[in-house]
């Protein structure tokens, strides 16, 4: 490899690392070489376990204790520093030069912003924090400074959201704070860890915009760590992609997307849903599981025409510690057929997953019904007692979005699995196991894995085990909280083909909470969009992305990244989507001006859309026309 010019900030040649397990190394990556020229986006690619955040955390000097590099350099040259070259392979993880660079010349954005973040300091003050450790400033101005990186990063109020805590914040808030925190410094590098995966697309669009904005002004690199291949297309000049610790091929943008040569980036190139699926097409997973589908007696719904769940004016407010309240979720209704899957989209923070809480009796809802239509007569779930809300349970179960917090780190995987079973006293220890057996089959994990504890396991494995827990009780309905978000493109197809193959197979029901629109496609068949609490917009799959009414849907829309260079996102655009759940910048048509009220009006063939009470269908109809011709 030719020697380090001044123009590569990171260069790493032929870096191998080991885990010591039980007095033997196991090389997890093996031989890996690539750069990242100074004011350059390269895309690190490659699934759960290729090896992707064990180069990140050698890069900063944080691999795990039993983590060795045993050959290898990791050369850093910051050319507004010094220009000086440093062998991070080299460093004393703990050392003063190492604690110089980690956070100050080098930032890094993590996968998992809910531990990344103290729960017990304020958001601000964690920001702060890093400011003052590697660019001091006076009190005053520092808060005044980390202020306005919460603002840019898109905090709606940053002076408020400085004093909040984490676990007060969505997950795409938490992953915002995170990326001010790696940002605030003004690094020579940035290493972005899957740091759009919590985010809806088009506050995505936003810290993408910003992350390009800051690059181009301080001339920051940045090796970007992402399954998402639209990401990849809008952002990367370079792309390297990595297979079980080794590189498979590597090229720039423009040839890894027209011009694939290894038969692995092929094979991820056809993982990932898009628009253009036909009805009944599949994705193709690289390793395609074939489902052990677990024996189960399909719900009989005879005679009965009622959807599976119905909620009506479901109504959530959450204190605040200043007095005020914030109103989470306002007048929500939306029936759940039996065995369809209805998508529930919209930006962090916009209540998707409170609604999901409020039907699993997670959160208590302040007003509102929801009526379960089972076998049996229909159940007025907010009104169960905790007796009769136990023996409701397995009726409804959830797949959470963060796949790290929901498992408990004290558990093998088979209690973890058992657990949901030992509670509603379903089978004997033997039972349980072949059960669980059966469950890991079906979520695609090896079952000599069930004594094993969940830190041992990549992100994407973790939630397969929260999928197959899931599972474990033979719900009816499954409320998928981003099931997928945490999961690379191929165990993603895998996942996503393995829930409908269940829901076929089993007669399942979801309500699919996500951000990707392009996976909502996929999964669902009908889709409601909530904005600021409200759902502004409910219809048929089909209908909605080729006809969508409300404004924001169409910012949604525009705001998606495609895995296509010849549709790259418009960032311009796309940051309208930054402001486009505010009520204000939309149209008069769908706003509650001069006191008067907003209703749901029916444009036929299922379609619904939120507008002010005096306009009409044929109003929106104009209105949508309009919109279309320019």
């Amino acid at each position: 490899m030719a020697p380090t010019t001044p123009s590569d900030v990171l260069r790493i040649e032929d870096l191998r690392i080991s885990f010591e397990m039980h007095g033997h190394l196991n090389e997890v990556v093996k031989g890996v070489s690539l750069r990242v020229p100074a004011g350059r986006t390269v895309a690190l690619v490659g699934e759960s376990g290729s090896g992707k955040t064990v180069i990140s955390q050698a890069i900063m000097g944080l691999l795990p204790r039993n983590g060795v590099i045993t050959q290898g350099r990791i050369l850093f040259s910051d050319p507004i520093k010094d220009g000086k070259t440093l062998d991070i392979a080299q460093l004393p993880a703990d050392g003063t030069k190492m604690r110089k660079l980690r956070g100050g010349r080098i930032g890094m954005i993590f996968q998992e912003p809910m531990s990344s973040l103290s729960p017990v300091h304020t958001v601000g003050s964690q920001i702060e924090e890093a400011l003052q450790l590697h660019r001091p400033h006076p009190r005053k101005e520092a808060r005044a400074v980390t202020e306005k990186m919460l603002g840019l990063v898109g905090f709606r109020d940053p002076s408020r959201s400085y004093d909040r805590y984490s676990f007060e914040l969505s997950g795409g808030l938490r992953q915002r704070a995170m990326l001010a925190m790696a940002l605030i410094c003004h690094p020579a590098l940035l290493i972005a860890d899957e740091p759009t995966t919590a985010l809806d697309v088009t506050i995505q669009a936003q810290v993408l915009k910003l992350m390009k904005e800051l690059q181009r002004d301080i001339g920051m690199a940045i090796l970007l760590i992402t399954h998402d291949l639209g990401v990849v297309a809008n952002m990367a000049d370079e792309v390297v992609v990595v297979y079980r610790g080794e590189l498979m091929e590597a090229g720039t943008v423009d040839d890894i997307f027209r011009r694939p040569s290894h038969p692995y980036l092929k094979a991820l190139l056809k993982a990932s849903p898009d628009f253009d699926m036909k009805e009944g097409e599949r994705l193709v997973a690289l390793r395609e599981v074939a489902p052990v589908v677990p024996t189960r007696k399909k719900p009989s719904y005879e005679g009965n025409s009622a959807p599976l769940l119905s909620v009506r004016h479901l109504r959530k407010t959450y204190g605040s510690k200043s007095g005020g309240s914030v109103l989470a979720v306002d007048d929500v209704s939306f029936d759940i057929g039996r065995g369809e899957c209805l998508g529930l989209v919209g930006e962090s923070g916009s209540g998707k997953t409170t609604v999901g809480n409020m039907i699993m009796r997670a959160r208590k809802a302040d007003a509102g019904e929801i009526v379960f239509h089972g076998e049996k007569a229909p159940v007025d779930v907010l009104g169960l007692d905790s007796h009769t809300l136990k023996a409701f349970r397995p009726h409804m179960q959830m797949i959470f979005q963060d796949p790290v917090s929901s498992l408990s780190p004290r558990m093998t995987v088979l209690d973890i699995i058992r657990e949901p079973m030992i509670i509603q006293g379903k089978g004997d220890a033997a039972t349980q196991k072949q059960r669980a057996v059966e469950l890991m089959h079906a979520v695609g994990l090896d079952p000599r894995f069930l004594n094993r504890y969940p830190h041992s396991f990549s992100g994407g494995q973790r939630q397969r085990i929260g999928i197959a827990r899931a599972l474990a009780l033979d719900p009816d309905l499954i409320i998928c909280d981003e099931p997928v978000s945490a999961l690379d493109v191929s165990v993603q197809a895998q996942i996503l083909n393995l829930l409908k193959d269940l829901q076929a197979s089993l007669g399942l029901t979801y309500l699919f909470v996500s951000h990707n629109l392009a996976v909502v496609h996929y999964m669902a068949e009908r889709i409601a969009v909530m904005a600021r609490g409200r759902i502004v917009e409910i219809g048929p799959r089909q209908e909605l992305f080729r006809n969508p009414a409300h404004p924001y849907t169409r910012c949604l829309l525009k705001a998606v990244p495609l895995p296509d260079l010849d549709r790259r996102l418009d960032f311009d655009v796309a940051m309208a989507g930054g402001t486009a759940s505010d009520p204000a910048s939309w149209p008069a048509e769908f706003r509650d001006v001069e006191g008067g009220s907003l209703r749901m009006i029916d444009l036929g063939n299922g379609h619904s859309v939120l507008a002010a009470e005096r306009c009409t269908a044929h109003d929106i109809a104009v209105h949508r026309g309009h919109h279309a011709a320019q």
